[in-house]
């Protein structure tokens, strides 16, 4: 169908691409890479579903947007999902699951099984970091769909390739800065101690909405100059203290470079927006204070690409994952030729 023939008030239906559009990887702004891949979940699993579960939600997304206007007009189009990536989840998982119950690899064969979890996850960040880098050269935003957070590395490594200097804004409930978490080299836990020590050339990291850290990744914090954390609590009290969230927001984003990838942890957001992610924790950014942080991005810094992982595997966070999916989307088609003039 031609984007001319094209009805958005229509309603979807399962023969349609994401969001219903009639848009094809090769004509679409946004191209979104589903990598069903969680092997190293420590907690609750199920995201390696949501790539599939999301395109199914994103069917009851209304196209017409007050945030981001017609920016659908321009494509937002998903790849296939990988069968070879769903069977390295598939394998991986099966090694790791021992080694988490077990707290870590303590015997030869759970050292067995380690090796082979992280030649899989290895394989799998090759392929995101060639499928990135070759949306970049083909002009589209490339988006990751995880999965765990582990997923990211490979599409933040191709952007960093395509734009030195690149800044990270991470919204996360936790810091993911632990080295080798459990033993796994790409565990989802350590996917900022990876990206910060082994990606040339990244620009400055701010995390938002952290809650959950350990003594180490605090010390991180606290020495890493290229990075800043902006804790819950911390961003609780201005907000009990009469301090307006659009002043907070702005100065959250103040120490990014103009472009910008966007590493969203659906658990970054209140818990009741995604009860089913593998690691909830209590607090979180609301919906309201999320949508305004990323208009003010927007007005500020170029949006290069994103990824958006740890959405469970029910129907009501594929509903809120969808919908954040798409936020994500127009954002970045918006600030294609640059940052949005201030409102």
């Amino acid at each position: 169908m031609s984007l001319q023939d094209f009805d958005p008030d229509a309603p979807g239906v399962g023969s349609d691409g994401l969001f219903g559009l009639p848009h094809g990887p090769d004509d679409a702004a946004v191209v979104v890479v589903p990598v069903p891949f969680e092997a190293t979940t420590s907690y609750g699993r199920g995201t390696a579903n949501a790539p599939a579960r999301i395109l199914e939600a994103s069917l009851q997304v209304d196209l017409n947007d007050v945030h981001t206007g017609d920016a659908w007009k321009q494509g937002i189009a998903m790849l296939p999902i990988d069968p070879e990536l769903s069977a390295w989840n598939e394998a991986a998982c099966a090694d790791a699951l021992p080694i988490v119950a077990a707290g870590g690899a303590h015997t030869p064969e759970l050292k067995e099984r380690l090796a082979r979890v992280d030649d899989l996850c290895g394989r799998m960040n090759d392929r995101v970091y060639a499928l990135t880098r070759d949306l970049f050269a083909k002009g589209r935003i490339p988006a990751v769909l995880g999965g765990d957070h582990s997923v990211s590395y490979g599409a933040i490594r191709a952007a960093v390739e395509r734009h030195p200097g690149l800044g990270i804004l991470h919204i996360d409930a936790h810091a993911d800065l632990r080295e080798a978490y459990e033993g796994f080299t790409w565990s989802h836990a350590s996917i900022f101690w990876n990206v910060h020590e082994r990606v040339p050339n990244i620009g400055h990291i701010v995390q938002v909405g952290i809650r959950d850290f350990g003594a180490q990744e605090a010390t991180r914090i606290e020495e890493w100059g290229d990075l800043t954390a902006f804790t819950d609590h911390e961003l609780a009290w201005e907000l009990g203290t009469g301090e307006p969230w659009m002043r907070i927001a702005a100065r959250l984003l103040r120490p990014l470079p103009k472009k910008v990838w966007v590493s969203f942890d659906i658990d970054g957001l209140d818990p009741s927006l995604c009860p089913a992610t593998g690691t909830p924790v209590p607090g979180g950014l609301s919906w309201r204070h999320t949508m305004l942080l990323l208009q003010l991005l927007a007005e500020g810094h170029q949006i290069v690409g994103f990824d958006l992982v740890e959405v469970g595997d029910a129907e009501w966070d594929a509903n809120v994952g969808a919908r954040l999916l798409y936020k994500l989307a127009g954002w970045a088609i918006n600030t294609r030729s640059g940052p949005l003039r201030p409102r």
